[in-house]
């Protein structure tokens, strides 16, 4: 090593601190093993001639960081061009955050990215009355960390083991290896104190069920909630009103009421409010059900979703008639062809994205307490809650489950069952630590003590495994990954039972072993949190490799996968060039690249709708909740697609389906750029369920 004469480092905010050549080896080692490239010898030599430069430049002079900086880039270039440009390309996205960091006023102590400040900024830190942000992402993690872990007390732990507790979590969620869903992050001990994100509210068929749950709505949706309800059991349009003499204005009336309230909340502020609506499909409003939302204005703040039962889908596919039935007193009102309504159905799902179908018979074969219904889901479908019911979610990172072997990526299924574990206790404490909004909805929770563990990150991961989404090996990893998961969170969730009892209701449970939760897994579409553990949502494909953001006042910038970057850089593919022709698109048709590459690197509408509806089918074998999956689809698919996707959906055993063909919404999460327009993603929404109201 040259003889470091360079003795002081003038710093970003203006200060002076001692010059360390270790931080100029750590970020030597960052661009190195970004790229699977370990060499010790490599490090040593480009920090020694940066000293040397260094020493030459500003012998009697104070450098600044970046000017060090500066000098890293040059000698890398001249040694090794494709660890440089990884170095150069870290560096800019950093001057990037720091930019966004200095304009939202935030102290970032973790080194987030640009889109995922913007994000906690705007939903995730503490502020003060008048908006000022105080608490860092640290402090935040810290935060809900101490929050959840102080319920270990409550069953015999003392201080010390709750404080190993405590550690364990924050470790958990410091690393971005599982983040709790929003309100635990937003609310976590705060005089707020509400956990979850998911609620099903019962609607009766009068005016006080109606404006009842309209009034316990608002509470649930003010605190960060989402809501889900079941309007059949209102008496359809022109019915009888025995009180009043009067018409009744049937069940879509007051969805509309119901949107307008939510609309009015905006949940304090923090999320768009999200409601599911469904209607059976025997209801006599039905056609108009389905039809509500064409207008692609009415109901903006719901999914809507028609409950079938395997009897109309056996009429569906016999071609026979179905009958109407009057909720109210039971009758049959009206005798229908089963398969045209079936069509009618498809049809507005092809025109709008809504309605989606939720199996209605298959969610109550699976339920796991007997004689308890369900007959409504949570705003994404993942959670069929019964009345009054609520759960609590979080997601494992898929993209931290692994390991570097030989060069390139392993799973890691140890470190993956260490973290399922302590996912299980995290989400199971959630539920005593939890301050409900309404008194019914704690005794139902407490009495089920359901949860919902899921994963995001699954299309890198395949990414980082050389696994192309669109392939029998994508479905036979995903099913080890999913029976894994169930396996050990269900070993989990029985040890828990073991130390601090069964939930309330195990007596009338279908599960074989004492169990401390009625369900234990969910796939969430994870929303903002893939946003801020930076990765890819849920077990969805990427919607494009690079996009274009806007993120502050009119700025725009390239987004880039990070493992797609990584695999072009590590094998000399980088240009800005290249860069600039995937961004018009955002996915690889027409790139002059390998054809491996090609295959691995694909995006969501390179992927038949019949291979996304098996990757949904494969995860909910193995879910006791459900699964929220986007059925993405090509503009030019047509209702006969949208038809089979159904069919097939319901063929494979899920729980529900939600198709959603690229561009018929007026607004949408991401748009494939035209001629010289590139790919565009909207901020708070851009790794979400496209075409619905997703709000994680």
């Amino acid at each position: 090593m040259n003889e470091i004469k360079i003795k002081k480092v003038r710093k970003r905010d203006g200060s002076v601190e001692d010059f360390d050549v270790k931080k100029i080896k750590n970020a030597i080692r960052k661009a190195c093993s970004f790229l699977g490239f370990f060499d010790e010898s490599f490090v040593n030599d480009i920090a020694n001639n940066v000293v040397f430069k260094l020493n030459q430049k500003f012998f009697e002079a104070i450098p600044s960081v970046e000017e060090i900086q500066d000098v890293v880039e040059e000698v890398l270039f001249e040694k090794n061009e494709r660890v440089a440009k990884a170095y150069s390309l870290y560096r800019n996205s950093r001057r990037l955050a720091r930019e966004i960091k200095e304009f939202l006023m935030l102290k970032d102590d973790l080194k987030f990215n640009a889109t995922a400040l913007k994000v906690l900024e705007e939903r995730y830190l503490l502020k003060d009355e008048k908006g000022k942000i105080i608490e860092t992402p640290r402090q935040m993690f810290a935060r809900v960390a101490r929050e959840i872990a102080k319920v270990e007390a409550r069953y015999g732990k003392s201080k010390k083991e709750v404080k190993e507790i405590e550690k364990k979590f924050f470790d958990m969620l410091i690393n971005l290896e599982f983040l709790p869903n929003s309100p635990t992050l937003m609310n976590a001990g705060t005089p707020l104190g509400q956990l979850s994100a998911c609620f099903v509210l019962p609607i009766e068929d009068s005016l006080e069920s109606i404006f009842t749950t309209l009034n316990n709505m608002a509470k649930i949706q003010q605190s960060g909630g989402g809501t889900g309800f079941s309007f059949s059991k209102i008496r359809p349009k022109g019915d009888i009103v025995k009180s009043t003499k009067g018409i009744a204005s049937g069940p879509v009336s007051f969805m509309k009421i119901y949107d307008m309230a939510t609309e009015v909340i905006k949940q304090g502020g923090k999320r768009r409010g999200a409601n599911m609506g469904i209607l059976d499909v025997w209801h006599p409003d039905i056609e108009e059900f389905i039809k509500v939302k064409s207008d692609q204005k009415t109901l903006s703040n719901f999914n809507i979703s028609v409950a079938v039962d395997d009897k109309f889908m056996k009429a569906v596919l016999e071609d026979k008639d179905y009958w109407l039935i009057n909720p109210r007193n039971k009758k049959k009102v009206k005798k229908i062809r089963a398969r045209e309504l079936f069509d009618k159905i498809c049809y507005y799902a092809w025109l709008t994205g809504d309605p989606g179908l939720i199996f209605i018979d298959e969610i109550n074969r699976k339920h796991t307490i007997k004689n308890k219904k369900i007959e409504a889901t949570n705003p994404c479908g993942e959670v069929p809650l019964l009345p009054y019911e609520a759960c609590n979610l979080g997601s494992i990172n898929l993209t931290k489950m692994v390991k570097l072997k030989n060069g390139g990526f392993v799973f890691d299924w140890e470190k993956f069952e260490k973290t399922i574990r302590l996912a299980v206790r995290f989400l199971d404490n959630v539920i005593d630590s939890n301050k409900f909004p309404i008194p019914e909805i704690e005794k139902v929770v407490k009495a089920n003590r359901k949860i919902g563990l899921g994963v995001m990150g699954l299309a890198d991961l395949f990414f980082m495994l050389k696994i192309s989404y669109n392939s029998k090996k994508a479905l036979k990893f995903s099913e080890r990954l999913a029976r894994f998961l169930k396996n050990i969170a269900y070993d989990e969730s029985h040890k828990l039972a073991l130390e601090k009892g069964p939930f309330p209701n195990f007596k009338f449970s279908k599960h074989k072993k004492l169990m401390r939760n009625a369900t234990v897994l969910s796939i969430a579409p994870t929303g903002t949190l893939s946003i801020i553990a930076g990765c890819s949502s849920s077990i969805e494909p990427i919607f494009a490799l690079i996009f274009e953001r806007e993120i502050l006042e009119g700025k725009k910038f390239l987004e880039i996968n990070k493992w797609f970057l990584r695999e072009i850089l590590r094998r000399g593919l980088y240009s800005e060039e290249i860069i600039e022709k995937i961004a018009v698109s955002g996915n690889l048709k027409g790139i002059e690249l390998p054809k491996d590459i090609k295959e691995i690197f694909v995006t969501a509408l390179e992927v038949p709708y019949q291979q996304h509806i098996k990757m949904q089918a494969v995860w909910q074998k193995y879910v006791d909740n459900s699964v929220s999956k986007t059925i993405n689809m090509q503009e030019n698919s047509t209702v006969e697609d949208i038809k089979n996707a159904f069919l097939l959906a319901y063929k494979l055993k899920c729980k529900g389906i939600t198709v959603y063909r690229y561009g018929s919404k007026p607004e949408q999460v991401l748009y494939v750029g035209k001629g010289k327009e590139k790919a565009t993603a909207k901020l708070h929404f851009s790794h979400e369920c496209l075409g619905s109201v997703c709000y994680l």
